[in-house]
């Protein structure tokens, strides 16, 4: 079986991608200059050579100096454009990609600016590529909680009329515990959004049971040191609640030193509804494709193995019931035939 065209053949959704974690460094330069912004690189070798983290503070620092060449609506909509494209190749049918607003209005930039030139992509794909989406705002868990209220409150036409869908914590675990938004998300729930979590990444597992708890989640981000609480795992899998696993993240910030060592396979005999995303992937080395095929080899994941986590990612969408029943009857038909072949 030739696995790479198997996995990119089964119907996917992506539902843990940060679209400025997209910038590969061609743009980064390109922007730069367009924008006349100055970055500490002379070339796209040098942005490459940066790209290397042990930690997930390590990697934000660079992260947030990225950011910086995003400057105009036009700079979010190529962004965005061009990680569909990559998303259709890799055969996403729907994506459900995080922008971090606070990331972009701290420094000057306008709400409008990026969640308009996102949203324009976002109709694009539909549009041109087939590719179905839903945008979901993070709020950055280092702010205080106010902070992610004044962001929420820009937000407010975006999500009276559906143009956000979603409510995402993100940025770095440590000494920031889900609770500590508690107030927020309730204000979110009401609202209508549905509701996502970065948990369990360099956070403990309790952070994950906080998440689901405290913060009402629909879904967790990462979640990997779940694995350490088998009642918390237990919990999970009998609530369905799903965990968005991105393995060569991951790997590249010291979550796992091997992804032989990776939790997800564990994950699955656990009965949890995992599946697998790129996250951040011009800064990991790898879109959604390469991210199944590297923990495919690591964890010699079979294709029933490979089907499932893309009929996870399907169930776990926020698609509703008739596109997710489209998708997955779809996703049979090929598993029974690409999967076993005669």
């Amino acid at each position: 079986m030739d696995l790479k065209a198997y996995i990119r053949a089964l119907p996917k959704a992506e539902l843990h991608l940060h679209l400025e974690g997209t910038l590969e460094p061609e743009p980064m330069m390109r922007m730069a200059a367009r924008n006349e912004v100055e970055i500490p690189f002379r070339s796209v070798e040098e942005i490459r050579a940066a790209y290397r983290f042990t930690r997930l503070q390590d990697f934000l620092d660079i992260y947030y100096r990225g950011m910086d060449v995003l400057r105009m609506e036009e700079d979010f909509q190529e962004l965005t454009r061009a990680y569909l494209e990559r998303a259709a190749a890799d055969g996403a049918v729907h994506v459900e990609v995080f922008f971090d607003p606070q990331g972009h209005t701290g420094r000057g930039i306008p709400f409008a600016v990026a969640a308009d030139g996102i949203l324009a992509a976002l109709t694009h794909g539909r549009e041109r590529l087939g590719i179905t989406s839903l945008l979901i705002m993070c709020v950055l868990r280092h702010l205080d909680e106010e902070q992610g209220f004044a962001a929420f409150r820009e937000a407010e036409p975006y999500i009276a009329d559906g143009r956000i869908a979603g409510l995402g914590l993100d940025s770095t675990e440590r000494d920031n515990p889900p609770a500590k938004f508690e107030h927020l998300f309730a204000a979110a729930r009401e609202a209508g959004l549905r509701l996502v979590a970065h948990a369990g990444e360099e956070g403990p597992a309790s952070y994950v049971a906080e998440a689901v708890d405290r913060l009402g989640v629909d879904r967790i981000d990462h979640g990997n040191r779940a694995m350490e609480d088998p009642a918390l795992v237990r919990r999970l899998a009998g609530l369905g609640i799903p965990l968005t696993v991105c393995p060569l993240s991951n790997l590249r910030l010291g979550g796992v030193a091997d992804l032989r060592q990776h939790p997800l396979k564990r994950m699955l005999e656990a009965g949890l509804k995992a599946t697998v995303n790129s996250d951040d992937p011009a800064y990991f080395g790898g879109y959604l494709v390469d991210n199944f095929v590297a923990v495919a080899e690591a964890l010699d994941l079979g294709p029933a193995d490979l089907a499932t986590l893309a009929r996870n990612s399907i169930e776990a969408s926020f698609l509703d019931e008739p596109a997710k029943k489209a998708h997955l009857e779809r996703l049979d038909r090929i598993a029974a035939t690409e999967g076993n072949p005669a």
